[in-house]
């Protein structure tokens, strides 16, 4: 089909679609899209190969992570790769606090006649654990493009992102447009909660400035067909319990029914915590009312993206989703709590099993929380419930203990609600959709509560089949230049509201 006049095609295998040339705001979405493109195909591609390829395990996985050096390596990886990038006026620097992950810090001044605020671009370099199963082929350090989508740990959670937010702002001055004064910056502890990020924020305070917007990559959504932009995070506690019976184990003929079992124990209090016939939790300080905005938002969303959410769930043979409401899917999911029995010991494997009533059995205990739900205040309410009135005098024991705050966005400036309409519209030929998260971002909760003012873009790369944190981790490449594209207009929007 020859193109018609007035009109450029972007080259995005499975996505391309026809768009108008001209101006959005200050950018002339034609030159926009071609440097993207340019940047993608020719520096980032192969940089991300290459970050793919270091194995930087965020602290929590890897107890030697400051011996070892790989989080330094790949901050070191970033950090070339910008200041080859020649940004006028740019300053790349890598910020240490004693004791804590490295930091990168990009301080690139607005272009001339701009003075509304920080836009802080975020990002991290920490990776998750590889773990096993991985297709033949396949692996977490090597990285393999194939079929539009490149493969390997760290491609799309969220290496991909000081790249993209590097190029969105070379983009927006080689098109005509303008933005602020942007800071990038990448942490290397976002996999282990962020535990070091508030010192970090502490410490930059006075350089981040006032912050007016806030646009972090490491979120996605429900389909590759247009804009996604997260407007709720669920929040996190965590803990592992042990439950100690005994010293040693003794043989299960001799003292079964006479010693409690370490399993029995803990099932029991669990069940003070979760339903376990509906999986519903129990605990006040775990539940919270929904919103009406985002009741709203969620059922526009099942009605523009029927059947995603369930859409890239592996589920074995015979297994149905809790219930067939798609709505009340989305709402488990994003705005009621949940338990995940995320990790296990004390307990051989069958083909090892003898008949000894075990001595302790633990459990690694992992609970999603609505975004607005006091995180602490939950964690506290589990470690009473776990350590009071044990049945039959158990002993146990706590460790690992982490709450993290959620989030939920503030109401859009009339600016980005338009910038919104039409990036989305221009760049991926179908209107953008909000969505709930559940999982957690602690960062953008503690910006939330340093920049009340700050308006938020909480978008990505990210899709229904990306596999972050499992086998088989994939960005698809098309839809990063899309995104990458989008956040040009969103900057240059953001410049002039």
């Amino acid at each position: 089909m020859p193109i018609p006049a007035g009109f450029a095609l972007v080259v995005a295998p499975r996505y391309a679609h026809w768009r108008p040339d001209g101006r959005i705001g200050g950018v002339d979405t034609t030159a926009a899209a071609q440097t993207v493109r340019t940047l993608w195909d020719a520096e980032i591609l192969p940089s991300l190969q290459d970050f793919i390829a270091i194995p930087a395990l965020s602290p929590s996985f890897d107890d030697a992570w400051a011996a070892n050096g790989n989080l330094d390596a790949a901050v070191e990886h970033l950090r070339a790769w910008i200041a080859k990038r020649n940004i006028p006026g740019a300053t790349i620097e890598v910020v240490r606090l004693p004791e804590r992950t490295p930091l990168l810090f990009v301080d690139i001044p607005a272009t001339d006649g701009v003075d509304n605020g920080t836009v802080l671009l975020y990002g991290h370099l920490d990776k998750q654990p590889p773990v096993g199963g991985w297709s033949e082929g396949l692996g977490p350090w090597t990285p393999v493009l194939r079929d539009g989508k490149l493969y390997g740990r760290g491609a799309s959670d969220d290496g991909y992102a000081g790249y993209a937010a590097t190029a969105a702002i070379e983009a927006v001055r080689s098109s005509g447009g303008a933005h602020g004064r942007c800071v990038l910056l990448l942490e290397t502890c976002e996999e282990s909660g962020s535990y070091d990020l508030p010192a970090y924020l502490e410490h930059l305070d006075d350089r981040l400035g006032a912050v007016s917007l806030v646009v972090c990559l490491d979120s996605g959504g429900l389909d590759y067909d247009r804009l996604w932009l997260t407007t709720s995070l669920r929040g996190l506690a965590s803990v592992t319990a042990t439950a100690r019976v005994l010293t040693v184990g003794q043989h299960s003929g001799t003292v079964s029914g006479v010693v409690t079992s370490s399993f029995r124990v803990l099932r029991q209090l669990l069940d003070r915590i979760e339903d376990s016939a509906t999986g519903e939790i129990k605990l006040s300080e775990m539940n919270v009312e929904i919103p009406e905005d985002r009741l709203a938002e969620l059922r526009a969303t099942v009605e523009s993206a029927p059947g995603s959410v369930l859409s890239a769930i592996p589920f074995a043979p015979g297994v149905r989703p809790v219930t067939d409401d798609e709505v009340e899917l989305f709402l488990n999911s994003s705005w009621r709590p949940t338990l995940s029995i995320i990790g296990a010991s004390g307990m051989p494997e069958p083909a090892d099993a003898g008949n000894v009533l075990r001595p302790f059995t633990t459990l690694t205990l992992s609970f999603r929380l609505p975004p607005t739900a006091d995180a602490d205040a939950a964690l506290e309410a589990v470690r009473k419930i776990l350590t009071t009135d044990v049945p039959d005098g158990a002993r146990v024991e706590l460790t690992r203990l982490e709450a993290a705050g959620g989030w939920n966005a503030p109401a859009l400036a009339p600016w980005l609600r338009s910038s919104l309409d039409t990036v989305s519209d221009t760049v991926f030929g179908n209107p953008w959709r909000t969505m709930g998260m559940g999982g957690s971002i602690p960062f953008m909760g503690l910006l939330a509560e340093r920049y009340p003012d700050a308006q938020f873009v909480i978008t990505g790369a990210v899709g229904p089949d990306s596999n972050i944190h499992v086998p088989d981790e994939s960005l698809e490449v098309a839809h990063a230049v899309r995104v990458t594209e989008a956040i040009v207009h969103i900057l240059d929007a953001h410049a002039r509201g």
